[in-house]
């Protein structure tokens, strides 16, 4: 298994780590602009291996250099400031960057999965899609999964109960427009309810991604680790259901968009989507996140192809 890292910040140096440590590969390819930087996060992890559960062959490069590769992670982005208010206000830095190296990475590995964190996620991973010759399967968004992980955990302080026994999903934007399916969470078998408190546990994680920032000036730890999480399940065909940013041409009687839907992860990538039933609430959430991702979707790309951007 051979997994390439396009941008070696703080979080593609988080799930390098993350990556050695599980021992997901047998080699690693730390791709960056800086290929000092690159070959630096190379020697130091390859200094961890001693300590690690498999030997594997680590490389610090360039793009050109990173070929034939079974998943490619994509995190190069633009930094946030403390005058972006929103993910959407990396896009006009992020878009022309995507247009140049997409191209080039999928004619140096046309077989890879494709997995992007860079924000705004949705709108970043249709854009791959659209330039990329690999299916919808192969072409995914972290998205909400990262959002339902907090979700879990705040929630299992309240009811007592561990993260990982809890079935809870965010879907839709992974930004302001994300929402909570209350009418399938589950805690063995017993319904966690839509009430209050737990509402205000929601609240919590809608912000929480800009409260790390706010904190600290990025967020790297979470998003690895779920990052981590969906390579883990496509390297061992786990066939896990998670919320993932997928492209698809209908889903619950949306068309052509691409946000967080469950779908079921494997060797192949997508493997199927996933079709619960929603609420009215729920409807009528998802139906505004399908408008305002899709709007978000046409201007952004839009507006970058006639160089406004």
């Amino acid at each position: 298994m051979k997994i390439g890292i396009v941008g070696m910040g703080h979080v593609g140096s988080a799930l390098a780590y993350a990556l050695v440590l599980k021992g997901l590969c047998n080699h690693l390819v730390l791709v960056s602009r800086d290929e000092s930087k690159a070959r630096g996060d190379a020697l130091d992890l390859e200094h961890t291996l001693a300590f690690c559960e498999r030997p594997m062959i680590i490389e610090g490069t360039t793009l050109e250099y990173a070929v034939d590769c079974d998943i490619v992670v994509i995190t190069v982005s633009a930094a946030m400031t403390a005058k972006m208010k929103s993910r959407m206000d990396l896009a006009g830095a992020n878009i022309p960057v995507f247009r140049k190296i997409i191209p080039a990475i999928t004619a140096a590995n046309p077989n890879a999965i494709l997995m992007i964190i860079t924000n705004p996620v949705d709108v970043m991973t249709y854009l791959v899609a659209q330039l990329s010759p690999l299916p919808h399967s192969k072409v995914m968004g972290v998205g909400t999964l990262v959002d339902s992980a907090r979700f879990r955990t705040l929630l299992s302080k309240a009811e007592q109960i561990h993260p990982d026994d809890l079935r809870a999903y965010i879907l839709g934007e992974h930004g302001p427009y994300q929402f909570p399916v209350f009418s399938h969470a589950l805690a063995g078998g017993e319904p966690i309810e839509d009430n209050s408190e737990h509402r205000l546990i929601y609240e919590e994680v809608s912000k929480a991604g800009f409260e790390v920032y706010g904190l600290k000036g990025y967020t790297n730890y979470a998003i690895a680790t779920a990052a981590c999480a969906v390579i883990q399940a496509i390297v061992y065909d786990e066939h896990r259901t998670m919320p993932i940013s997928t492209c698809f041409d209908e889903w619950q009687g949306i068309q052509d968009n691409c946000f967080s839907i469950p779908v079921v992860v494997g060797r192949a990538g997508i493997i199927r989507y996933l079709q619960p039933e929603m609420n009215q609430q729920e409807k009528a959430s998802l139906n505004e996140v399908a408008r305002v991702v899709k709007q978000s979707i046409n201007g952004l790309l839009d507006s970058s192809n006639s160089g406004s951007l």
